[in-house]
């Protein structure tokens, strides 16, 4: 293993990893603990103490060499975050790589810049799956075959309109009731023409894909594990991002005046 006790270059490279790592998994969409744990893990593998101190918008970390008492602490904004769950398994299995086979600092930044650059899935393949999800919804709720369908091309519809307003950066929260309203208004238009086809439950599956999971149940262990100013600030994204789905819909039942 490469040897981190004796020179600050070292331990400013080790600490920069650190919170490209730490930074990564936030906005992938890891909890603040587990952002902790996977850190720590790090860092006692290369017998080294540090702070990670996590706020939505930013991460501080300081690391401190207990043999030559050498100490680097740094502050970096994070990304907006989202849910790229490819990349925080792949950091898990990284760690315990580092454990296991003794990893240099340069294989953890070829590792890092690896998982930075992997590769999303293709566009028209996520839209089909969110839409088959949508319509899998749908059936769970008793919809018809013609109203999955419906459900599958509203999703569709929405996700793609979403995707377009984040592409010309437009606010997240106006991307998410921009996709609620496109889903349940073209979900609506069944409605309306076919009253008693049973696309009610089109209508109310196609904004699933919307719902943020994530963010909640991330608050909840965030507050469970005493991050309270994480929790409470993820759990208010989450009801925001809620408000906003219904405030779609809401636009929608009033137009077709259901």
């Amino acid at each position: 293993m490469e040897n981190n006790n004796s020179s600050y270059f070292d331990i400013e490279k080790f600490g920069d990893l650190l919170l490209q790592t730490g930074t990564l998994l936030m906005c992938s969409g890891a909890s603040a603990a587990r952002t902790r744990m996977i850190t720590d893990r790090i860092a006692k593998t290369f017998n080294m103490n540090v702070d990670l101190f996590i706020t939505h918008r930013a991460l501080t970390i300081t690391v401190s060499d207990p043999q030559s008492n050498n100490i680097y602490s740094r502050i970096k904004r994070s990304p907006p975050q989202g849910v790229n769950y490819t990349v925080v398994s792949g950091i898990s299995r990284m760690s315990w790589s580092i454990k296991e086979s003794n990893w240099s600092l340069k294989q953890i930044e070829n590792e890092l810049l690896r998982l930075e650059s992997e590769p999303h899935y293709k566009r028209f393949l996520t839209l089909s799956v969110v839409g088959l999800a949508d319509a899998s919804f749908c059936y769970f709720i008793d919809g018809t075959l013609p109203a999955m369908l419906v459900a599958f091309a509203a999703t569709f519809a929405g996700l793609f309109v979403r995707q377009e307003a984040h592409r010309l950066k437009f606010n997240s929260y106006m991307c998410i009731f921009f996709a609620s309203f496109a889903a349940t208004l073209i979900a609506g238009i069944f409605r309306v023409l076919y009253p008693d086809g049973g696309f009610e439950m089109a209508f109310s599956s196609c904004v699933l894909f919307l719902i943020p999971g994530v963010p909640l149940i991330n608050a909840f262990t965030d507050l469970m594990d005493g991050n309270i100013l994480n929790g409470i600030i993820r759990g208010m994204n989450g009801l925001i991002m809620a408000f906003m789905i219904a405030l779609g819909m809401i636009l929608s039942i009033t137009i077709y005046n259901f």
